[in-house]
């Protein structure tokens, strides 16, 4: 099951109290403090886990506690420090306070840790407050108190290549030919209802990550649907596949099925609407073979016309075009990165 949003209460371990212990011993009734002081509590710490793709196990479970740290105790002996809590997240989460909104962490790497509480400090004991005229404290301060908040997780997939349409164009399908992936495949609207991810291999050194996104409709911008769900899962692509039906079944024109998606994305975020893409006009085995050619021709043409854009044309049930597809998909998010690097560089010098 994918989830890829939670909210958690949190609470760090609270610092053990120092020791107040003075020394006994035969012979010397007043052997000066030997307080020890209190463990520090644990700290709540969120790690980047390739090997997480979901935040499901937040969903069932929303409390999480840091162990709390030990008092100290006399002979000087220090209390033993509360175990960490460390949560494994998927790559591409997002950590905010639930009540102010503040993003504490973007976890895009793995291995990348953050640090959501602080556990609280160990207290001191009776020993620290020893000085020449003042041989037997009775002082000893308690531990750190802990922190407690509510935090929001929000997962936002992390791709090289976002596959966006409206329902039933064909994503899944074309995901399925040119990965791994075993999205579900059916000839009705809203086919997938979560993100699906997968990997295509080009050449032994050259790569691409896809992501099947669910179908978008008019009025995603604005919620309509699941559009926001859907939405924030774009943002983390490097390009955009945007598969169209070459022919759509319920007889609406491509170009305008592309600017109702062109225009929601940009509705929902600036970034988005400076995000390249490839078109791709898809389920082109399904013109009849004598009527391919002339077909494609003239929606390229209106394209270019129109829009700008010359568009590739595949089929994701076939195969054909498909490769095109994958290469010209690669050569644009290679650009991107180069384009990244080289702003990052800049900003740097």
């Amino acid at each position: 099951m994918f989830v890829d949003t939670a909210i958690i209460s949190i609470r760090s371990g609270k610092g053990g109290k120092g020791s107040m212990h003075l020394l006994r011993l035969k012979g010397n009734a007043k052997g000066g403090p030997d307080g020890g002081d209190g463990g520090k509590g644990g700290d709540i710490i969120v790690v980047g886990d390739p090997h997480v793709d979901t935040l499901i196990q937040f969903g069932y479970r929303p409390h999480w506690f840091a162990e709390d740290g030990e008092a100290g105790s006399r002979k000087s002996c220090a209390g033993k420090a509360g175990i960490d809590l460390v949560l494994p997240v998927p790559l591409g989460s997002q950590i905010f306070d639930a009540e102010t909104n503040e993003l504490l962490a973007d976890i895009t790497k793995s291995g990348q840790t953050a640090l959501i509480a602080r556990g609280g400090g160990g207290g001191l004991g009776n020993e620290n407050f020893k000085t020449a005229v003042h041989q037997t404290p009775t002082e000893a301060t308690p531990g750190g108190p802990a922190i407690e908040r509510r935090i929001r997780m929000e997962l936002c997939l992390i791709a090289d290549v976002g596959l966006v349409g409206l329902p039933n164009a064909g994503k899944s399908t074309f995901l399925r030919a040119t990965t791994r992936a075993q999205p579900k495949i059916a000839d009705y609207p809203f086919t997938t209802l979560a993100p699906q991810l997968g990997i295509a291999d080009l050449t032994d050194d050259r790569r691409l990550v896809l992501a099947d996104l669910p179908g978008l409709i008019e009025g995603a911008s604005q919620g309509v649907g699941l559009g926001h769900d859907f939405l924030k899962h774009i943002e983390r692509t490097r390009a955009i596949v945007h598969v169209l039906e070459v022919a759509p079944t319920d007889g609406s024109d491509p170009l305008d099925n592309h600017r109702t998606i062109r225009r929601e994305l940009a509705e929902f975020s600036d970034h988005l609407a400076r995000t390249q893409e490839i078109v791709v006009l898809n389920k082109i085995d399904l013109i009849a073979p004598e009527e391919r050619e002339q077909v494609s021709r003239d929606l390229i043409n209106r394209f270019e016309k129109q829009r700008g854009i010359r568009p590739l044309v595949a089929s994701g049930a076939s195969g054909d075009g498909v490769r095109a597809v994958l290469e010209a998909a690669w050569e644009l998010t290679r650009r991107v990165r180069e384009e990244f690097a080289t702003i990052t560089r800049q900003t740097l010098d």
